[in-house]
């Protein structure tokens, strides 16, 4: 499978992204596929350039260039960044900019279990299966039935079913299941209402603590997700949003004025003047356009479990201290000192 492991040859079932004058597409590479009435035809694929044989694919090496009826492309190998730009969309799905940040914040490495929920589209499970592989798992929820079983389709076909299980569950009301009790080290939620499922989270984290993201488009969902974080006793609580911002490179020519005839006295004055030469320099310019919104990341850390006890004798000494033993409290004290 050409999603499992790099390999030189595209080889059949393999899913290829061809790439054609800055567009991509993503094929299934099957000789032969149904048509609308049931019955096997040959795949052809139909492009802005021509068509093209699937079955010529076959045998091909990634990244070599292949004919079209009229003209040409490239095949490339599927990465996770490649297929976020050409999976079928099922919902909004998280792109790269974003994607690498939460994959930064979540201190994913190799041989890491992590909890994602909902899935969605499936475009970051799969970055998260390459992070965590070849001995960490992706533990992906989605509470419709149908987006988990094409999303567990989906992962079959790629070669990934050994990294990732994909169910179908409403882990704000059900929680994780009693088999991810203490077991993540990382938990990300994409949820309308990711303050209910930080419970959830608290319990799916191990002893030793871990880390905690989450993606929300409102302001609002931040408000409340920090605050039930801060309840759960969760710390160093962040917010943030990616802004890709690109600078164009360009050359332009600059006038430039003779300005030699300022030297001596009897010269008139230079606004007449007319510049007398050009130069050409490379520079980068902003763009014209600021990038619109896309959405907030909370990210924040869970201590491990001494850590926590620490912290909660600590509130608790610190409020008992501010409470006289008579009940009156501290406007008690402020008579008796008057």
């Amino acid at each position: 499978m050409s999603f499992r492991n790099y390999k030189d040859k595209i080889d059949e079932g393999d899913t290829v992204i061809l790439y054609l004058s800055n567009n991509l597409y993503a094929i299934d590479v099957r000789p032969e596929i149904k048509s609308k009435k049931g019955d096997l035809v040959e795949n052809v694929f139909q492009t802005p350039f021509g068509a093209l044989k699937v079955r010529n694919l076959i045998g091909t090496e990634y990244g070599s260039k292949v004919e079209l009826s009229k003209g040409w492309g490239h095949v490339l190998q599927p990465t996770p960044e490649l297929w976020s730009l050409t999976l079928p969309h099922r919902t909004q799905i998280i792109y790269t900019p974003d994607i690498s940040m939460i994959l930064l914040q979540l201190d994913l490495v190799p041989g890491s279990v992590v909890i994602e929920a909902g899935t969605g589209s499936g475009s970051l499970t799969h970055a998260l299966i390459r992070r965590v592989r070849p001995h960490g798992h992706v533990f992906t929820f989605d509470f419709h039935e149908h987006r988990a079983n094409v999303a567990r389709k989906e992962f079959e076909e790629h070669g990934l079913s050994d990294f990732v299980t994909a169910q179908h569950r409403d882990v704000l009301e059900e929680g994780f299941g009693e088999n991810l009790k203490g077991k993540a080290d990382a938990v990300f939620l994409d949820l309308p209402s990711p303050w209910i499922g930080v419970p959830h989270v608290l319990d799916a984290l191990k002893a030793k603590g871990g880390r905690f993201c989450s993606f929300s488009p409102c302001i609002e969902q931040v408000q409340r997700t920090c605050l039930a974080l801060e309840r759960q006793g969760f710390q160093e609580l962040t917010t943030m949003e990616v802004l890709q911002s690109e600078l164009k490179v360009t050359r332009r020519t600059v006038p430039v004025r003779d300005l030699s005839f300022l030297k001596h006295k009897s010269s008139e004055s230079p606004v007449e003047e007319k510049p007398s030469s050009e130069t050409s320099y490379v520079v980068g310019a902003w763009p014209t356009s600021t990038p619109g919104h896309t959405g907030y990341l909370t990210v924040a850390t869970l201590p491990p479990v001494f850590a926590r006890k620490k912290t909660q004798e600590t509130e608790q000494n610190n409020q008992c201290a501010d409470i006289d033993p008579s009940g009156n409290g501290s406007a008690m004290a402020v008579e008796e000192t008057g």
